[in-house]
């Protein structure tokens, strides 16, 4: 397909040139064909480069060099000309070609040295993350096993509560895992479907009472909603993500609070916290994958506001980070979507 292509194109050049060469001059005709053999050498692989090469100057000689139509060539200067044309033609076509390649393996390599250093991101960061729950579990279960009748029954609460938070951050950890490679490896298929929002949150709110610990998450649902059509299941993770993320950076007992609203043909969430807010040269760094904050307490592994970005950006919505006026951050995100009441969905 490559040699098809880069012969049409002489062809092309060789025939415009040939009807213009009233105007112009078969030595400027041999820097045209050059150039275009330097331009294919920019795109195509070595051999149909050096078959254009060579096919530029057979065409030169036969259709620009006198006598016309013939391979034959009595002037000493032509004959020089052709020769150096082939060679300099035959050297370009390589030369390119080679920087090319170089320039390929460079970025390869680049890649590669980019992806060890996430890959080992990704290690030290899970190293810790991943063990420290599994430690926890571990560890309460062999105390309520080796302890039974010697714990109280707050003391076997308590554990059996440690085992509870250990296990869902745990989960959390592997289900980011799982995200990150969907997003990554472009496995992301939307299952959208009529959502109610105000369920969808209060759902969100549910699945993290266990680890909300002090913190206060505040939602007035808004019943004059109408349906949106959404993949409820990556919502559930972004809003989850969010809130998650509030409760491991703000101090004890302060507000997370969640609102919902239709404006424009868009669903829009804002996820906001009267916590420390963020330093505002980080801002724009924050929904990159492994990002954490300077100085930022262990519990995270910098993927999920990334991920966030991510199921957003695949409901072809927008998010963004701000700082409240008094104190905290406030996520905004803005999805267009359909929209629906239920009695017009009875009605369908």
């Amino acid at each position: 397909m490559q040699c098809f292509v880069s012969i049409a194109f002489v062809f092309i050049v060789s025939i415009l040139c040939f009807f213009s060469s009233k105007y112009i001059d078969y030595r400027i005709t041999a820097l045209i064909l050059l150039m275009t053999v330097s331009l294919i050498a920019m795109f195509f692989d070595i051999l149909p480069v050096l078959l254009t090469a060579i096919l530029s100057g057979l065409i030169l000689n036969f259709f620009f060099i006198q006598p016309l139509f013939t391979f034959h060539i009595t002037n000493t200067e032509d004959i020089l000309m052709f020769l150096m044309y082939l060679i300099i033609a035959l050297v370009n076509a390589v030369l390119t070609f080679k920087i090319r390649e170089a320039e390929s393996k460079a970025r390869d390599k680049e890649e590669k040295v980019k992806t060890i250093k996430l890959y080992d991101t990704l290690l030290n960061s899970l190293s810790h993350e991943l063990r420290t729950p599994i430690a926890t579990i571990i560890g309460a279960i062999d105390t309520l096993k080796e302890n039974k009748n010697k714990l109280s029954q707050n003391n076997q609460t308590e554990l059996l509560e440690e085992i509870d938070k250990a296990s869902i951050r745990l989960n959390r950890q592997v289900e980011n895992l799982l995200n990150m490679s969907r997003l990554e490896t472009g496995m992301l298929n939307l299952k959208q479907d009529w959502c109610d929002i105000n369920e969808l949150i209060y759902t969100v709110i549910q699945k993290i009472t266990a680890i909300k610990e002090k913190h206060i998450i505040s939602f007035i649902p808004d019943e004059k909603l109408p349906l949106f059509k959404l993949d409820a299941g990556l919502i559930e993770e972004i809003l989850q993500n969010l809130v998650t993320n509030a409760i491991l950076y703000t101090p004890k007992n302060s507000i997370i609070n969640i609102e919902a609203s239709y404006e424009l043909n868009n669903c829009v969430f804002l996820v906001s916290d009267n916590g420390n807010g963020f330093p505002e040269n980080e801002i724009q760094f924050v929904f990159d994958k492994f990002y954490r904050l300077p100085n930022s307490k262990t519990g995270g592994s910098g993927l999920g506001l990334s991920i966030v970005k991510g199921f957003v950006e695949g409901h072809n919505g927008a998010i963004k980070l701000q700082n409240n006026i008094n104190s905290g951050a406030c996520f905004t995100i803005t999805i267009p979507t359909e929209t629906s009441y239920l009695n017009n969905l009875k009605n369908e």
